[in-house]
């Protein structure tokens, strides 16, 4: 029997010294082992003085990593020592074995670290699921004051520097993200974007030698204050990102030449029925809704004309009262074409659409710089209507739809502040006026 729990005592606490396993009890669902510490004399926390004079004892249940799909309860017979210093304030102590207990605690050691290391891979929510699975009751938050108190590890200062801007509040507030570039893992976030805070962080790191950054000036004034002896260099990304900015505006200058060169695409004669053509005076860019209205009319009509109510259409048909009423009232479906849906309905831009589509074709597709060019003529127009004809000139056959913000929302206001440098200033005033066709 001595030798059994010896081998228990090897194959359960390989790393704990002076337990000794009293017994072990299995059944379908957990483990249960007794244990006691095998020491004479336990350690004062306070004043680190031995005491072999026990006061009490009593017993511990703490929750140990699952063996072979079974939960595993230790029950630790603990003893409470007396102090033997009379200056020490503590007048008794409970013994801890090292490796597997600590104050407080209802787990061991290593079911602690294997936690952590979950919380670490997969966060609060996934590492509870996790640990579910390999039978561990936890919560998320649980996981996460795990994870919360593992030392901070020891980070090499870093050679190579990464500096970009990360938004707390898209828009709004704006931080500041330092990562080693040869390690590809973060260092350090600074509460904001500003030359100052960038500065002082590297002023305390001399062995820095490259910052690699974007071409915020707000960056490299930090990096030229805090690292003077450091080179800077502009990251891949960014580099790729302006140089498909600048081919893009560059093509959409040159625009018309494009078309020029373009051959034209020879049509193949084909067995297929072409497409329905919508009739010239036909209110609607598409038939689509038009059939779709046309459909619902006649249904409602010929439901009519059978003797059904209103009521009665409005249920079978899944419409409210207001849409049949709508459908009924009208005594042909072309007078429903009113509201977004016309197609020849008046628009603040109708006089001055030419100057507007030759100034698209000579490339300028920029809303905002449209506006700004038609500050200096005659006739007054919204800044909130200039999207609306871009949208027209890119789909000639198409009408303009309302806008998705309120007027002024899109032109009239800019935001404060701007990384790159790259954008108009916000404009004064109201908006600028355009010639009469």
């Amino acid at each position: 029997m001595e030798e059994t729990l010896l081998r228990l005592k090897g194959l359960l606490f390989p790393s704990v010294a002076d337990v000794t396993v009293l017994s072990v009890d299995v059944n379908d669902e957990s483990i249960r082992v007794e244990a006691r510490n095998a020491a004479a004399e336990a350690v004062c926390p306070s004043c680190e003085c031995s005491s072999s004079r026990i006061h009490s004892s009593y017993l511990r249940f703490p929750a140990d990593v699952p063996s072979a799909g079974r939960r595993v309860v230790l029950c630790l017979r603990v003893r409470r020592f007396f102090c033997l210093d009379a200056v020490c304030g503590r007048r008794t102590f409970v013994e801890q074995m090292p490796g597997l207990t600590r104050r407080y605690s209802r787990c061991t050691e290593r079911l602690r670290s294997t936690l952590a290391m979950v919380g670490l891979a997969l966060a609060g929510r996934a590492g509870a699921r996790m640990a579910s699975v390999f039978g561990v009751s936890v919560s998320r938050s649980t996981v996460l004051r795990l994870v919360d108190m593992l030392p901070e590890p020891d980070v090499s200062p870093p050679r190579v520097v990464g500096v970009d801007e990360y938004a707390t509040r898209k828009g709004r507030v704006y931080g500041t993200v330092l990562v080693d570039c040869e390690t590809r893992r973060p260092v350090d976030l600074l509460p904001d974007r500003e030359a100052s805070s960038l500065a002082k962080w590297l002023s305390r790191r001399p062995g820095i030698e490259v910052t690699c950054r974007d071409r915020a000036p707000f960056f490299a004034e930090g990096a030229s204050a805090g690292a003077p002896q450091a080179i800077q260099v502009a990251d891949r990304w960014h580099l790729w990102h302006n140089l498909s900015e600048a081919a893009e505006r560059a093509v959409a200058r040159h625009r018309q030449c494009l078309r020029v060169l373009a051959p034209e695409p020879v049509q193949e004669r084909s067995d297929e029925p072409a497409p329905s053509v919508v009739d010239p005076a036909s209110p609607w860019k598409s038939d689509r809704f038009a059939n779709r209205i046309r459909a619902r009319h006649a249904t409602v009509h010929a439901m009519l004309e059978a003797g059904h109510s209103r009521r009665s259409i409005g249920r079978q048909l899944q419409m409210t009262h207001r849409t049949v009423k709508g459908l009924a009232d009208a005594a042909r479906p072309e007078d429903l074409f009113t509201g977004q849906y016309q197609f020849n309905r008046a628009s603040a831009l109708d006089e001055y659409k030419p100057y507007l589509d030759e100034r698209w074709n000579e490339g300028c597709t920029n809303a905002w710089k449209l506006w700004e060019s038609s500050r200096s003529v005659t006739r007054a127009a919204t800044a909130s209507s200039v999207p609306i004809s871009g949208r027209s000139a890119r789909h000639p056959g198409q009408s303009p739809r309302s806008p998705r913000h309120p007027p002024g929302g899109q032109m009239d206001s800019q935001p404060s502040g701007n990384a790159h440098g790259d954008r108009a200033a916000p404009a004064q005033g109201r908006a600028g006026q355009l010639p009469r066709a």
